[in-house]
């Protein structure tokens, strides 16, 4: 689901460069760090393209870390990138520490680096569980290494406790139950995806747990963690031989401090339609920044892989295009993610507000069932369990803005494309 919040859709007074840049650096090697380095190729950019990135590992992919990866099927996911073909400098193991825009310089584990263009990619971080840290057995699920430390911890099928009932919680416990742990996941709000889905859609999801073998535990805060022991703030003890913080991320930008660089209530960097920042020469792409959306009226911050594949394609445009004068690109979304839980594919397009209206296409209570938000009689967004051509086809309506039917569109056995009015 998208993390969203409101503000007014503004465009911000950064003119574009007279001539071509020689030298790119993108900060962040994940997924929205390479796709601008690979697509500034695609579009023809034949200048320096350097990206750095903090980790000593390979860039690799994310999502299979809490499934093929954990659970011992694959050994990692690393891009199927030729950097040295694409003439794409990679520097791993070089933590940005600073930028210094007047210089065009950031400062690094290795020393200063020069840029004429520079793309901020440093995506989130995981956020931790307050008085934690340090204690042993408590882990995060964000990097190779993290899922690397968490896969002999499922093979020796520990008791288990996740804390945290978002998308992250979820696809951690689908796998340590195939793994054969014991499972308790606790979460302080009255459902899971509180921050995400209303409570009559997060209903029918709350059963998957225990369907699957798994306690999930509601309205439980953790109070502490002691070595073996989740406490809860009514008492109670869970037996933990591990315990998985997955309670949400943060925008990985305080290295940005006394940048300039205008920041947004979470943190991340208030981009403007073209993805650029408050300062010149300097874009922002993924996790660490919201952008301003037309198509809701509202600025977002998404969290997803999707973002983080499209929103490179747009920057490379815009950067490849300053030196000739074109317009540039507007980066506008229908956002999109996926998640694999309990034996079920879940699929989100768009983004849905409080006031829209709800209406289901099928019985929440089966295998496969969509949730449809209309504004109007426009399709916003939509959730899809195990109905990806209802996915597939409700993205294309969004994107598109046609009306809609709401009688038609509530019969599961009409296509959605055949649902308009």
């Amino acid at each position: 689901m998208s993390v969203v919040y409101g503000d007014q859709v503004s465009e911000q007074t950064q003119e574009p460069g007279s001539s071509a840049p020689g030298r790119v650096v993108v900060a962040g090697a994940g997924m929205a760090g390479v796709q601008t380095a690979v697509a500034l190729r695609e579009q023809g950019f034949t200048g320096t393209v350097s990206v750095l990135g903090a980790e000593p590992h390979q860039p690799y992919d994310r999502p299979p870390l809490s499934k093929a990866v954990l659970l011992g099927k694959a050994e990692g996911s690393a891009f199927d990138v030729d950097f040295e073909a694409l003439g794409i400098e990679l520097r791993l193991g070089c933590e940005v520490l600073g930028l210094r825009p007047g210089d065009h310089e950031l400062d690094t584990e290795d020393g200063p680096v020069p840029y004429d263009v520079l793309v901020v990619a440093t995506g989130a971080e995981p956020i931790r569980l307050p008085g934690a840290e340090g204690v042993p057995g408590v882990h995060l699920l964000r990097t190779l290494d993290d899922a690397e430390r968490l896969r002999p911890v499922l093979a020796r099928r520990h008791d288990i406790v996740v804390v945290g009932a978002g998308w992250i919680g979820a696809e951690f416990a689908t796998a340590a139950r195939e793994a054969g742990c014991a499972v308790t996941v606790v979460e302080a709000a009255d459902r899971p995806l509180a921050g995400a889905l209303p409570a009559e859609v997060a209903a029918p999801m709350a059963r998957w747990y225990a369907d699957a073998g798994a306690v999930l535990r509601t309205h439980a805060r953790v109070e502490r963690v002691e070595p073996g022991t989740v406490v809860l703030d009514d008492g109670s003890r869970l037996p933990a031989g591990a315990v998985v913080v997955g309670i949400g991320a943060r925008p990985a930008t305080a290295w940005l401090s006394g940048s300039g660089i205008e920041l947004g209530t979470h943190g991340e960097i208030v981009a403007d339609q073209h993805l650029r920042s408050s300062v010149p020469d300097v874009y922002a792409v993924g996790d660490c920044a919201s952008f301003p959306s037309g198509r809701y009226g509202e600025r977002l911050l998404v969290h997803h892989w999707d973002n983080a594949l499209q929103g490179p394609r747009t920057v490379a445009v815009n950067i490849v295009g300053r030196a000739s004068g074109e317009t540039p690109a507007v980066y506008d979304p229908v956002p999109y993610f996926w998640s694999e839980q309990f034996g079920r594919f879940v699929q989100y397009a768009g983004h849905h507000a409080a006031a829209d209206t709800t209406l289901w296409r099928g019985d929440p209570a089966g295998p496969a069932w969509t949730v449809c938000w209309l504004r109007g009689d426009r399709l916003v967004a939509l959730l899809a369990v195990g109905r990806p051509r209802d996915l597939a086809q409700g993205r294309r309506l969004i994107e598109s803005g046609t009306p809609m039917n709401p009688a038609l569109l509530a019969d599961p056995a009409r296509p959605l494309k055949a649902a308009t009015a």
